[in-house]
């Protein structure tokens, strides 16, 4: 299993681990109630060492780029970063991608930790003899620092302040650094890599400008209130952008794997979403829990109690493209009465 660079400061701090796509990461500190609680109100950093990042520099980088992914790079300026999907023949999501183009022809690619041995491969297959790829994982720390205080700790820290979804390069106690102002919990913030050199001293930085180290459990949550969907439980391979809602992430207007099949789908129609529900009470709504509608049955693919709102949410698939109503979930064998909202489920 791999383990984090900067594992011995978690270890100090009182973190209890777990595996995350095979890696021995954080899951929480002091409790994921309270680490939900300080990224809402202040600022919480979680170490993301597991997420996948790998660059794609040279002539013909922006023609790869656009060709593996359903989204269009090309519509982004260097210093932006772009939200995106790598699919399959199929229209299926093989995964979802953040990409950071710091130049014309120099990016970053993040897949999920997951999935990044498998997007590495697909990129390197497809590549030119001009473009080169490398693995920036191999040697930096990954730190999301998140919330409505982050982005002044951050400049605080790094003497940067970086816009939403804009990237930039620069050092850190000498050592190189990258920052995109991206996230997976609603909040402002960033995501700063920088050299294991100087990963102890970025994230004990980060602590002593006042923010809050927090696992992954508290990750999970934050980014279900916001309806952004998991890998492997909202989207995988054998889900389109289309089902899952998501077809604003599909740029039309070039060619890329997957594009004929979504095309096809488009043009028919769909015959199962993903939906999004709540559910009155403190009895989670979990992963895997039946649902059933006057429409179509269906699947929970990620639930939980909202730590702000305090009651159940959830998404689900469901086989019918029809407005469902008297939806209804199985909650440990009791069938529980569910709405069916639109996320974010909490309205930022």
């Amino acid at each position: 299993m791999h383990t984090t660079h900067i594992r011995d400061t978690h270890e100090s701090l009182g973190a209890r681990f777990t595996d995350f796509g095979g890696w021995d990461m954080p899951l929480q500190y002091e409790g994921v109630l309270s680490e939900h609680a300080a990224v809402r109100e202040a600022a919480g950093a979680f170490d993301v060492s597991h997420l996948g990042r790998f660059s794609v520099a040279g002539p013909g980088a922006t023609a790869l780029i656009r060709q593996q992914l359903c989204n269009d790079i090309a519509t982004v300026d260097p210093g932006r970063a772009q939200y995106t999907m790598a699919l399959n023949d199929q229209g299926g999501v093989e995964d979802d991608i953040i990409v950071w183009r710091f130049d014309e022809e120099l990016y970053w690619v993040l897949p999920n930790g997951a999935n990044v041995d498998e997007i590495l491969q697909r990129f390197r297959s497809a590549a030119s003899p001009t473009v080169t790829i490398g693995t920036p994982r191999d040697h930096t720390v990954l730190i999301a620092v998140q919330g409505p205080t982050a982005l002044d700790a951050i400049e605080e820290v790094i003497g940067m302040r970086p816009g939403r979804f804009r990237v930039a390069r620069g050092t850190f106690q000498g050592e190189d650094l990258w920052v995109g102002g991206t996230g997976y919990t609603g909040e402002r913030g960033a995501e700063i890599a920088v050299t294991h050199d100087v990963g102890v001293a970025l994230w004990q930085a980060l602590m002593g400008a006042g923010v809050v180290p927090c696992g992954l459990g508290a990750r999970d949550t934050l980014r279900l209130e916001m309806g952004y969907p998991l890998w492997g439980q909202d989207l995988d391979e054998t889900t389109t952008p289309l089902e899952a809602g998501l077809g604003w992430v599909v740029n039309w207007d070039h060619e890329f794997v997957g594009r004929d099949a979504l095309v096809r789908q488009r043009e028919e129609g769909i015959h199962r979403k993903l939906i999004g529900f709540t559910t009155a009470g403190r009895r989670p709504p979990r992963h895997g829990y039946a649902v059933r509608s006057d429409q179509g049955t269906g699947v929970v693919s990620s639930g939980n109690i909202s730590p702000v709102l305090g009651h159940g949410i959830g998404m689900a698939y469901i086989d019918s493209a029809a407005d469902i109503t008297g939806l209804e979930v199985d909650i440990r064998g009791t069938w529980t009465a569910a709405e069916v909202v639109k996320p974010p489920f909490l309205k930022k």
